[in-house]
């Protein structure tokens, strides 16, 4: 996921606010109880997350893929007065643990987490959205795009995680790609040709994709 010199991204860690206690007692965590640990935001992807919303200053955010709630903290730690973030996911097992991180983060009054189907449940959600952050299913994100476009203020934003894949957007000619790939690189191209927002690839961590809507 990675794909800086190992020397640099220290450097850049070395060179980007400290990442707090809470946050980085979630990272232990997390790596000690959780598959598949490097799904979590970490310090550069969650301190930009951080500032993107204190920039927005949104009244209210939405987050598709809440995992352990790092980016959940971060993000919520930016948001306007009296504003919400409502989170996203369908792993009830990690539950327990993720309502307990927002609790020690003193923001759970301003969280609204909940736990089903992002298809399903995002339908049933009013909005209006300043700032969204998609960072589930792969397979799923053009769906979700469709989903919360419209109910996207005009100059909010959208942020899509793991847009990369690792590289493995890069398709050889006549390779075969694999389903989540190949929504990855359906999902660029949609954002891409979007007349409704204005778009920039960020290469951070695994890639972050930012549309702002016109």
């Amino acid at each position: 996921m990675e794909f800086i010199d190992p020397a640099l991204l220290t450097y850049c860690e070395d060179h980007s606010s400290d990442e707090d206690f809470l946050l980085k007692k979630i990272t232990r965590e997390t790596q000690a109880k959780v598959m598949m640990p490097r799904m979590i935001s970490g310090h550069l992807q969650g301190k930009m997350l951080e500032l993107f919303a204190k920039m927005q200053n949104p009244k209210t955010i939405l987050e598709i893929g809440t995992y352990t709630g790092y980016s959940g903290i971060c993000m919520a730690r930016g948001l306007g007065k009296d504003g919400k973030l409502i989170t996203l996911d369908i792993n009830d097992e990690l539950e327990t643990m993720v309502r307990g991180f927002f609790e020690e983060s003193g923001l759970a009054d301003k969280i609204d987490y909940r736990l089903g189907n992002a298809l399903e449940i995002i339908p049933t959600l009013s909005g209006p959205f300043d700032m969204v952050f998609i960072d589930a299913d792969k397979s799923n994100y053009s769906k979700y795009y469709d989903l919360i476009i419209d109910k996207i203020n005009p100059g909010g934003i959208i942020l899509a995680d793991n847009v990369l894949w690792s590289g493995k957007i890069l398709v050889e000619k006549g390779k075969k790609i694999d389903k989540d790939t190949h929504a990855i690189i359906d999902f660029n191209t949609m954002i891409q040709n979007d007349p409704r927002v204005e778009n920039v690839l960020l290469p951070i961590r695994d890639g972050v994709m930012m549309a702002r809507k016109i």
